[in-house]
């Protein structure tokens, strides 16, 4: 492998690890703002419906919001990382369009 190969996979691999981070920080955003969210109508509504209150325990409210919260969190996660690979394949094509266009052959 060449010095510039060597580079280039480098350079690909701090892109993967940023993009990981970036997914990673806005799913736990978006799976705070659920959780908050989905709550306090969840708490409420245990309390002055009568269906509710007869049915929904403390852990069934908790798993409800657990499982809203987790969802939002894999959901928003795996759109970042598509909008991040989406975004790197164009700028990695980019770049192969330029080299193309400067190179001798």
């Amino acid at each position: 492998m060449t010095t510039a190969n060597q580079e280039a996979d480098m350079k690909k691999i701090l892109r993967e690890k940023q993009c990981s981070k970036e997914a990673v920080k806005a799913g736990a955003k978006a799976a705070a703002i659920a959780c908050i969210a989905s709550a306090i109508p969840i708490m409420l509504g245990a309390r002055a419906i009568p269906w509710a209150r007869a049915n929904l325990n403390h852990a069934a409210q908790a798993l409800i919001v657990s499982t809203i919260s987790g969802s939002a969190y894999f959901i928003v996660a795996d759109k970042t990382i598509l909008k991040s690979a989406r975004r790197n394949s164009f700028r990695d094509q980019m770049r192969e369009n330029d080299q193309a266009e400067y190179s001798p052959f």
